[in-house]
């Protein structure tokens, strides 16, 4: 069975996505942090606008939700009385972002970031989901990270710009950075990417010039050290406006920096993990569960509580999928096991996506629930 249609687009905060619950408002950190004075900002909106949630993207966005229509101008306002939009509609779309989170302000990371804030009103139109991923720290924090351009530090340590689905990319300097990434992009344009909408995507039909293959990826280490703040999970990417809010009003965290994959890095002391939140390495990081029914209208039936009580038992290394219909918002993609709400009960894809045929149907939640792990439900 082939992908389905999705209609709408990625929600923005000036050009949001109607949901069952209200207003979907995303908001995209300027180089992926948020300070204190910022966050506390978005838990108000939060609360006062929206259903008192925040929910971290896999693409490292936040977005609030159930915001309602007549509510939608004041939230806009308060969002740039808070410097979290740009005034600018159209440059607010395209900045898709995705940053190493132990970036410091004047280092390569954060120059190569200003550079292409300053470069993205000069490019072509693109896709809407087309995105930039900068992993030019130390360790490689994000090698698996939605983005269609990379720029990353080759096995050797040298940068390089890498197309998203290629093993290898082209060495550049922060003089070059920017000439490289036009470059990229016009063949991508030139070679029908448009249609193909992603590079991953483009890249499965088009072939990369020679040149731009010419550096590996540096190696990913078994673990990666943090040493400048807290890391911590978001269970199904969603917090507690007011929980947040306490976290910092504490005083001791400077800012919150959005990771893809629902984490975030809280800036300062290394802290216990509060209430609200989770370890970075929770299995419940690794389940993943779109809002559901009632919130979403297109959902068959509910999906956090079924995903909540089968993640603990869930093997190491293995995915986890409860999507509300086959459309599969909350992890667009295969994982090692899929249940997908239906009218007669859950479908179970294995090792597929969520619009891939089922090897069982109709399975009820009460079944569901009462087993321990989702090896019970394999061929």
């Amino acid at each position: 069975m082939s992908a389905p249609l999705v209609k709408g687009w990625c929600p923005g905060a000036y050009r949001p996505m109607v949901s069952g619950d209200g207003l979907v408002v995303r908001i995209r950190p300027w180089m992926g942090q948020l300070s204190a004075a910022q966050t506390l900002a978005l838990c108000n909106v939060a609360e006062r606008f929206g259903s008192g949630t925040l929910e971290l993207t896999n693409r490292a966005n936040v977005q609030i939700r159930g915001v309602a229509e007549r509510d939608h101008d004041a939230v806009i306002a308060a969002l740039l009385a808070a410097d979290l939009l740009d005034v600018d509609p159209a440059q607010e779309s395209r900045r898709n972002l995705v940053m190493t989170p132990d970036w410091q302000m004047g280092d390569r990371t954060h120059k190569l970031a200003r550079a292409l804030m300053d470069t993205l009103a000069d490019l072509p139109d693109l896709p809407a989901k087309f995105g930039y991923c900068i992993d030019t720290a130390h360790m490689p924090w994000l090698t698996g990270a939605p983005a269609d351009i990379r720029f990353e530090l080759g096995h050797e340590g040298e940068m390089i710009l890498l197309a998203d689905g290629a093993a290898a990319g082209r060495p550049v300097t922060p003089e070059t950075a920017m000439e490289a990434l036009r470059d990229l992009i016009a063949w991508f344009v030139e070679t029908g990417g448009r249609n193909a909408g992603r590079m991953a995507r483009h890249l499965r039909s088009a072939i990369l010039p020679p040149d731009w293959a010419q550096v590996a990826r540096r190696p990913v280490p078994a673990a990666i050290p943090c040493n400048n703040g807290t890391l911590m999970g978001a269970p199904f990417g969603q917090l507690d406006a007011h929980v947040v809010a306490d976290f910092m009003r504490a005083g001791e965290v400077t800012a919150l920096r959005i990771l893809p994959n629902r984490k975030l890095l809280a800036l300062g002391p290394m802290l216990a993990i509060p209430r609200g939140f989770c370890a970075p390495d929770d299995p419940l990081l690794k389940v993943h569960a779109c809002t559901g029914a009632p919130g979403c209208p297109q959902a068959n039936g509910p999906t956090r509580a079924i995903a909540r009580a089968l993640a603990p038992g869930l093997p190491p290394g293995e995915t986890l999928h409860v999507s509300g219909c086959i459309k599969g918002c909350a992890h667009p993609q295969a994982a090692d096991r899929t249940l997908v709400t239906t009218k007669d009960g859950f479908d179970l894809v294995s090792k597929g996506a969520p619009w891939d045929a089922p090897s069982k149907r109709g399975l009820p939640a009460d079944l569901i629930l009462a087993e321990v792990t989702p090896k019970d439900f394999q061929d």
